[in-house]
């Protein structure tokens, strides 16, 4: 048990750089508070004790502000930052080292009793503030969900989901972080916030580079056609009002675009 609370305030020290002590840590962090009183209404809610599972969750909420029903399943290491208004259905389960933000939902869109109505989320996943996962669908390892992302399928392992509905930016080819939970976890993202996680960025970005590699090619062309001596002489493919430079201003576009 004691391992168990010390793995709980470690967990916060190393991913809160305001938490400063282990004593405040212990008494003004509301997410720790949840996480434990949700075990009492875990062990209740799976030992035939319905009710008292249910009060022991409502009287948590009301002192954290934390919505855990006591049917979820919470791993080791899971970090509720802030939290405020999260809401965390029956049949949803949060992998080992999992943080999550204030406002987050994970929800279900299903009216079915007993069924799996709710997210899973893997290892060292990151649920930003405002993000709704909604369905009984699998979030893999490591995976980031943006701020206020409406999550309605499935996120593969190391991936990033943004938007609404949320759009899935897979991992760079060779990236570590792929199904690898301990550098996910050392390569710690505060609010899932990295680089390049907009793809329609990404897309105006890629629109931008090939039009400014178009441009140069042109200009080079046109370079070429007036250094050919016989075809100047002879009058004939004279440039004439042809951009003979580079007027793309890609730098300028790519700026606009957040690059």
């Amino acid at each position: 048990m004691f391992s168990r609370l010390r793995s709980d305030i470690q967990c916060i020290l190393d991913r809160d750089p305001a938490a400063r002590t282990t004593w405040e840590v212990l008494t003004c962090y509301p997410g720790l508070h949840a996480l434990w009183l949700h075990r009492r209404a875990h062990w209740c809610w799976n030992h035939g004790l319905k009710w008292l599972g249910r009060f022991i969750s409502h009287q948590g909420r009301w002192l954290t502000g934390i919505e855990i029903h006591p049917g979820a399943k919470l791993g080791e290491r899971v970090f509720f930052d802030h939290a405020m208004g999260v809401v965390v259905g029956e049949t949803a389960e949060i992998g080992d080292g999992c943080t999550i933000y204030q406002g987050v939902t994970l929800g279900g869109t299903s009216l079915y009793k007993g069924a799996k109505r709710h997210p899973t989320l893997g290892k060292d996943v990151v649920v930003s503030a405002g993000a709704k996962v909604l369905g009984g669908f699998t979030v893999g390892d490591g995976a980031k969900i943006g701020s206020n992302a409406v999550v309605i399928k499935p996120v593969p392992a190391g991936a990033t989901a943004v938007g609404i509905p949320a759009r899935i930016i897979m991992p760079k080819t060779g990236d570590a972080q792929v199904g690898d939970a301990a550098m996910a976890q050392s390569r710690f993202s505060a609010y899932g916030v990295t680089p390049d996680d907009d793809p329609l960025s990404q897309a105006m970005r890629g629109l931008i580079d090939s039009a400014s590699a178009q441009d140069h090619q042109i200009a080079m062309l046109w370079q070429a056609i007036e250094k050919l001596s016989a075809l100047r002489d002879s009058g004939d493919c004279v440039p004439g009002d042809a951009a003979r430079k580079e007027c793309f201003e890609a730098a300028k576009l790519n700026e606009l675009v957040g690059k």
